[in-house]
């Protein structure tokens, strides 16, 4: 005779977790990653920081392009915890949509503007 303890747990939600996690920890080693190359370029280099040195720092193609890319991960990693939060602790489907939605539009918006920045649009 089979013994059954409590009820079937009814498993609900969008079953976004190991995507999330790998997510959130990709994007955040990228940042890592690019805070050290900053931080060796500001180090190692030699006078006064100023104007002229932070331009230099991201006057190559490769730093704007690893920059652009972290501002992606930037976004990528903040849509993941803000959609997470409206998730969990809006429950109105309408208001959490309109969230939603409003924080896409504003990291679209961030990551277009630093495009702009970057290369000078």
């Amino acid at each position: 005779m089979a013994v059954n303890y409590g009820s079937k747990r009814t498993v609900v939600g969008a079953h976004y977790g190991t995507g999330d996690w790998l997510a959130q920890r990709f994007t955040g080693a990228l940042m890592v990653i690019f805070t050290l190359v900053v931080l060796a370029q500001v180090i190692l280099s030699s006078g006064p920081i100023g104007y002229d040195k932070w331009a230099g720092i991201f006057a190559s193609q490769w730093m704007k392009v690893l920059t652009f890319a972290v501002i992606v991960a930037l976004a990528w990693h903040a849509w993941v915890g803000m959609r997470n939060v409206w998730m969990d602790y809006v429950k109105p489907v309408g208001m959490r949509m309109t969230l939603q939605a409003l924080t896409i539009a504003w990291l679209i918006g961030c990551a277009g503007w630093a495009f702009q920045v970057l290369w000078r649009l």
